[in-house]
């Protein structure tokens, strides 16, 4: 499964960018509507992706065709959706795109490995940063791209025994992004723990490398004595190798 970036606007996101002469890529979209479609269908194009809106039985075209990605509305519904392209033998390691609802209410979701979401109102800027993030993994580069973006409920302990959750941007074999709203420090010894996927629930010791206040976004590396990191380290490559 693939990978979650969360979706923020920047102004120099909006820099045109070439539009490829073929599509290397097929984008499913289940329940997107206008503008919405248009906005996004734009974006994925700049990168050379076709994107197919899917109507009427959409687990049987999904059980049929093979696509790279996919966006869905995140309603009701949406759980059945994504557990059967987790459980689908051609699509079970496609991109997922939620399109609505917070970071917050997009955890609901992180057993299904849904790795990116674009938040309403849907700005251009942001939606087109979010794709230009994620497209060498649905493109299935995966040996180029070290960080996989996936969101999942990270719970993070301090060394003085206070614990909070956080929401996983990106993971490697070396370390995450997060965002949280508690504060932490560049050099803080912490440890997470969290499960993904076919990744039973972890812990490991981490130290937080970095930290951006705006974004409540922050960096940890696993701590390299931690043997426990190893089986991040598996599961990555076994990811990739899929």
């Amino acid at each position: 499964m693939p990978p979650l970036v969360m979706e923020n606007s920047l102004a120099n996101a909006a820099t045109p960018i070439p539009v490829a002469k073929r599509s290397s890529a097929k984008i499913a979209f289940v329940d997107i509507k206008e503008p919405a479609r248009n906005l996004l269908t734009d974006c994925f194009r700049q990168f050379g992706a076709e994107t197919i809106p899917l109507t009427g039985d959409i687990t049987s075209r999904l059980k049929k065709e093979k696509f790279d990605a996919c966006v869905l509305r995140l309603a009701p519904g949406a759980e059945c959706v994504m557990e059967f392209v987790r459980t689908s033998p051609s699509n079970s390691r496609m991109v997922i795109y939620g399109l609505g609802g917070s970071a917050q209410e997009g955890l609901r979701y992180s057993k299904y490995g849904i790795n990116a979401i674009f938040h309403e109102p849907l700005e251009r800027p942001a939606a087109l940063k979010l794709v230009r993030a994620t497209q060498v993994l649905v493109l299935h580069e995966f040996r180029r791209y070290l960080r996989i973006p996936v969101t999942t409920e990270i719970t993070v302990t301090t060394t003085e025994g206070a614990s909070f959750t956080a929401t996983s941007q990106d993971i490697s074999s070396g370390g995450m992004s997060l965002r949280g709203a508690e504060a932490v420090s560049a050099g803080e010894s912490i440890e997470i723990s969290f499960a993904l996927l076919t990744l039973p629930r972890i812990w490991v010791r981490s130290t937080v490398t970095w930290r951006k206040t705006p974004s409540r976004t922050f960096g940890i590396r696993f701590d390299p004595k931690d043997d426990r990191r190893f089986r991040i380290k598996e599961w990555i490559d076994a990811y990739l190798e899929n």
